[in-house]
């Protein structure tokens, strides 16, 4: 049976793990030296580690690198709260607000819209008063994330560049890719940089795009 997200033992447990937190912030020298910048490396290994572990991993160890996850945003809200700059309710509190208000089908009674995920990004791209759809994303993403993330916002603002869409299996993309990036290494090409600038050149398309758009719309 599915945990109701109020079952006592789950708050129970996310209050003990806060105490934790909180107690070793206070006893021991390595923990309560650490600040948001020095726990940046721990935070992308975990990040990395729960990715492995679903890939690869039994439940035990999925549950295991979640955990070593969850420490990191309990951690980082501890020292936020030394400081006086937010807590973890905080945190809490804004993700579920959020989510609230980017569901609209599940809180206030609206028609569920065609492509959910389409209707999510449009959402947050008002949220962050966004000039482009590729506006925000980040620049430590790897250079294939980047190019995803870039043509997945350019889709579900429906920007026409003309993408390619042929049908393709997860097994023939993965060995597609793997062949690009033998050819540019024998070419001596780096493969990273030549999808970043690639990426770049696409948002940059999008942008032109949506300006034109926005005259047409001017214009009308």
């Amino acid at each position: 049976m599915t945990a109701c997200p109020a079952d006592p033992n789950v708050l129970a447990q996310l209050s003990r793990l806060a105490e934790v937190m909180h107690t070793l912030r206070e006893q021991c020298p390595w923990d309560a030296e650490q600040t948001h910048e020095s726990l940046m490396t721990y935070l992308i290994e975990e990040t990395a580690e729960v990715v492995e572990a679903v890939e690869a991993g039994s439940d035990a160890e999925i549950v295991e690198e979640l955990g070593d996850l969850l420490l990191q945003v309990f951690f980082h809200a501890e020292i936020a709260t030394e400081r006086g700059a937010f807590t973890l309710g905080d945190v809490a509190g804004q993700v579920a607000d959020k989510l609230i208000a980017r569901h609209p089908y599940v809180y206030a009674h609206q028609s569920v819209p065609v492509d959910p995920w389409s209707s999510w990004e449009r959402k947050k791209r008002v949220e962050k008063s966004r000039e482009s759809c590729v506006d925000g994303i980040p620049d430590t993403l790897s250079s294939l994330a980047r190019a995803n993330k870039a043509v997945t916002r350019i889709r579900s603002h429906e920007i026409d560049l003309a993408l390619n869409q042929t049908p393709i299996t997860a097994e023939e993309a993965g060995q597609a890719i793997l062949d690009v990036v033998a050819r540019a290494q024998a070419c001596h090409v780096d493969p990273e940089q030549a999808v970043r600038a690639a990426t770049r050149i696409l948002e940059a398309h999008a942008r032109h795009k949506e300006r034109q758009s926005g005259e047409e719309c001017d214009d009308q």
